[in-house]
Parts: structure tokens; C-alpha cells; sequence
């Protein structure tokens, strides 16, 4: 174990370098031997904690002392110490401020429920039966579990769970080295038995255990790979992968929903491409995405990569980490390999937006997506060609019809359409720009004037009831629908200039 020392080493996406190795091992870092199991001490009887975890360990003394107060042994595990350590995806050092702290400890179940009681906010016991117990303390959720090994049964979509009192046992039982190191408190000793730390410095990912028994453990821990593969461009062990290659079809016994939300940490970080190759080419998307490795069959004849996967996982880089954004870019193009054509001109897509919208909201509804985020993904998809389609340049009715259409995904539309252009055709990227511009431009102008977001007729169906003696029934929606093409049209004339417009197309119908 360790006493705390702040090593130097590279925060994630920053490039191997020898020196921050050397440096990490001379602070305290192990060295290659950690891989055997061995552990190098070094103890400090003052430690020194780093900046960057000192406000959680004073944060959680309190915690700790309680638990010492009953004879029990508690350490921070995980991604807390893991951050703390080297940073998180995207630059930020330390443990964010909102993060949920993550402990072990030898206490049982019910131990843990007795000890932090009197000293939380709340407390749930969901997780008891797994030996996790949760709870809120100063504003902080806390998730603290008993000591155990965990592993699935071959057809068994939850853990079979066994405690423990081995702090060691613990660690080796987790899903990769960099995240098997515990800080011990109140000691403030570091315990890194399989070399995590040594990990990090060399951008290295493995698994304590051989990755044969860790993903039989949890075969969810091959797509959380990806996740640190692109989130602290990490190297995948030659050995993690072959298993994962191996393994691969296993994954199907996770529930769709812990697959759902492992692709979502996933496809929010900075830039998840290193991930999303990883699963492609292990085999693992096959297993609950099919729709994304069937990409890299399709020449594309526009963009400059050579398939349309390459091109997919470009257009997802470039938007921004946000979640519907980020899925409607993965799914935009994966109605082209049904809809893939040959003609005289070369290869063609047409109506891949529309078969596209449909296949994805297959894919989420069978990875239990929330309706409204399934809502929204395939209706960006379904207009994700829109904007193509007014090549002329942009009135105000042209304007008023894709706004009215996007709705309040107008911003999120946008967004897609300039990620969407990838062509190396310079003079192309260029002119796509400056149409995008131009709308932006447009719209903005027009949302001074009128209320884009909620285009609708100045005359609601009461009023055409009204106006024209009308019961409800079928004849109000044509009459709604003529005032809205004016609307569309025109803009606003105002409600008396409406009424008049009203009358005059009422008097020219057989009905009247």
C-alpha cells in the first residue's frame, strides 16, 4: 500500500511520456512489478494529500470515523480515486462536484444501514440484497458496499453475489486495474495491488484478473472497456481484446436497460470514436447495435471515407456531447443499407432519412429508451436531409416551413446538418457553410419578427367555428390548414386580414 503522494502523471488524452512514468514511480507510483500481484509500501506517517482529493477526504471523515467507531474498515474505491489521481475525460482534475462517491467496506448489509442513519439525509436499501447501500449525505450520494466477489451465472442476466471480509479479494474481483486501487481512511494508504497506477502513466487497460474471468464476472465490462478506451485514451491490452473478440455474443445476457445507459457514458464523452471502433470491431455492437457494423459494408460515394461507418463516427466527433444529439448523428445513415441502389450516376441512398427514422426507433425502443428521447432522435434523423432540399436559398416561407417542421429540435437539427458534411471537397465544405449561415441568419432575423418556435394560424379552431357557423368536424382542420399555409407563406397579416382570407376560402367550397 501506499501512503498519499501526488504523482505526475498525464491527465487523460494527454501523450504517453516516459518521464511522468519516472516520475509516478518516484512519488510512489509501482513499477512494472505490480502486474505479478506484489505490492510496493510506501509509508508516509504524515501523508500527503493531494489538492485534488483533499476536499473529499475532509468531506468524508465524518463517514469514515463512524464506521471506525464500530470496529469496521471503509476505502474510497473506483473512479474517485481513479480522477482524483489523473484527472477526468475532458480535462477537469479532480472528483466533480456532483459525483457519487463510491466505498467498500467489511461491514455486512446491515451494518452499513445501521452506521450511516443517524448521519444521512436518506437513506435506500434497493441494492441491499447485493450489499450495497445508498445514501445522501451533505448534499452527496454515497454508495457504500460490503467487500464481495460477483459473477453471473452462463444464462443469468444478474450477478450471483458472495461478501466478503478481503479488501484484496475485493479489488481483484473489479472490472480493470485503474479503477482497482482503494484509498483506506482514515489512514489515507493507498492500496493498488494489480498496478493501476502504473496502468495510467503508461495509457494501458486491463483487467486485474485475466479478462476471461472478469467479463464471465460481468459481461458488461466489455463495452465499459470502450468507454475507457476513448475517455482516457487508453491502450486495450492485447489479451482484454481477444477476449472480448471471444466473449463477445455474452453480452446479451445484460439487460438492455445497463446496456443503454453504458452506450450514453459512452457517447457523451469529448470524443467517443476510439470507443465505437472498439465495439465494431470486437464484435460487440453486433450484439445490441447490428445497425452500426452493417455501415462499414456500404461504399459511399459522397464523403470521404471509405464507408459510411467511417463517415458516421466522424459526423459523431463532431457534434457536441450531448445524448439525443449524439445517437440521432451514430443513426442517422443506417437506413442506407436498405435503401442502397445503383444507377446510371453511381451508387444512391434515397429515402435512407425516412427508413432510417423507423429502424431507429426499433433499436432504442428495444434498448428501453425513454419515449420522448426516441421521440426526438428519430424525428432528427427523419429531417436530418431537409436542409439539402432548398438549394435556391432561403425565403421567408422556406425559412418558416423547416422551422415549423424541426419544432423545438430546430437548434439539435442544425447542429446534425454541419457535422453531417465530412466531403474532403473543399470548395463543397465551403458552400455547405455558407448556406448553413445563411439560414442561421435567416432564422434569427425572423425570430425578432415572429414566434418561430410555435408557428401556427392566427385564427384558432374556435374562431373558425365562429366565423363560419361550423360544428367541429373535418371541415375545421381544411380551414386550419388554408390559414397556416398563409401562414407559412406570408408571416403575419394579422387576425382582421385572416378573418377576410377565412370567409373568401369558405365561399369557394361545395360545403358552404
Amino acid at each position: 500500500m501506499h501512503g498519499i503522494a501526488s504523482p505526475a502523471l498525464p491527465g487523460p488524452g494527454a501523450p504517453r511520456s516516459g518521464r511522468a512514468l519516472r516520475n509516478a514511480r518516484q512519488r510512489g507510483a509501482p513499477h512494472e512489478g505490480g502486474r505479478s500481484g506484489v505490492t510496493l509500501t510506501r509509508m508516509v506517517s504524515e501523508p500527503a494529500v493531494p489538492e485534488r482529493l483533499r476536499a473529499v477526504v475532509e468531506e468524508v471523515s465524518p463517514l469514515a470515523a463512524a464506521f471506525g467507531a464500530k470496529g469496521h474498515r471503509l476505502y474510497l474505491v473506483g473512479g474517485s480515486v481513479r480522477d482524483a489521481l489523473v484527472g477526468r475525460p475532458g480535462g477537469s482534475e479532480g472528483v466533480a462536484p456532483d459525483a457519487d462517491l463510491d466505498f467498500t467496506t467489511d461491514a455486512r448489509p446491515e451494518q452499513i444501514e445501521a452506521v450511516v442513519r443517524p448521519l444521512a439525509e436518506a437513506v435506500w436499501t434497493q441494492g441491499k440484497a447485493f450489499g450495497t447501500i445508498g445514501c445522501l449525505v451533505g448534499g452527496r450520494r454515497y454508495e457504500i458496499t460490503t467487500h464481495r466477489a460477483e459473477a453471473y451465472a452462463p444464462d443469468s442476466r444478474k450477478p450471483e453475489v458472495a461478501f466478503g471480509d478481503d479488501i484484496n479479494e475485493d479489488l481483484a474481483r473489479r472490472d480493470f486495474t485503474v479503477n482497482a486501487m482503494a484509498l483506506k481512511l482514515p489512514e489515507l494508504e493507498l492500496l493498488d495491488p494489480h498496478d493501476g497506477l502504473g496502468d495510467l502513466a503508461r495509457r494501458r487497460l486491463r483487467t486485474p484478473l485475466s479478462p476471461e474471468v472478469s467479463f464471465a464476472d460481468d459481461p458488461l465490462r466489455m463495452l465499459r472497456a470502450a468507454r475507457f478506451v476513448a475517455g482516457y485514451a487508453l491502450e486495450p491490452d492485447p489479451a482484454l481484446v481477444r477476449a472480448a473478440e471471444q466473449m463477445a455474443s455474452r453480452i446479451v445476457i445484460v439487460s438492455a436497460e445497463r446496456i443503454r445507459d453504458e452506450l450514453d457514458k459512452l457517447l457523451v464523452l469529448p470524443d467517443p470514436a476510439a470507443g465505437l471502433w472498439f465495439v465494431v470491431r470486437t464484435g460487440l455492437a453486433a450484439h445490441f447495435l447490428p445497425e452500426l457494423p452493417a455501415l462499414q459494408l456500404e461504399q459511399d460515394p459522397i464523403h470521404r471515407h471509405k464507408d459510411v461507418l467511417a463517415h458516421t463516427i466522424a459526423v459523431v466527433g463532431k457534434t457536441r456531447p450531448d445524448k439525443v444529439l449524439r445517437l440521432a448523428a451514430l443513426l442517422h445513415d443506417i437506413g442506407k443499407p436498405r435503401t442502397r441502389a445503383y444507377g446510371p450516376e453511381g451508387v444512391s441512398f434515397h429515402h435512407h432519412d425516412v427508413v432510417g427514422a423507423r429502424l431507429a426507433r426499433a433499436r432504442l425502443e428495444a434498448l428501453r429508451y425513454p419515449s420522448a428521447e426516441i421521440d426526438a432522435v428519430a424525428r432528427l434523423i427523419e429531417l436530418h436531409l431537409r436542409f439539402h432540399t432548398y438549394r435556391l436559398g432561403w425565403t421567408d416561407s422556406a425559412v418558416r416551413r423547416y422551422a415549423r417542421d424541426a419544432g423545438e429540435l430546430l437548434d439539435p437539427l442544425n447542429a446534425l446538418t454541419r457535422a453531417d458534411c465530412t466531403t474532403r471537397n473543399v470548395h463543397k465544405a465551403r458552400q455547405l457553410e455558407r448556406r448553413m449561415d445563411e439560414l442561421e441568419e435567416r432564422l434569427a432575423v425572423l425570430r425578432e419578427q415572429e414566434e418561430l418556435s410555435a408557428i401556427r394560424p392566427e385564427l384558432d379552431g374556435n374562431d373558425v367555428m365562429v366565423e363560419l357557423g361550423l360544428r367541429p368536424g373535418p371541415m375545421v382542420g381544411r380551414a386550419l390548414a388554408f390559414l397556416l399555409e398563409i401562414r407559412l407563406e406570408e408571416g403575419l397579416i394579422g387576425t382582421d386580414e385572416a378573418r377576410r382570407r377565412l370567409h373568401g376560402w369558405w365561399e369557394a367550397q361545395p360545403e358552404a
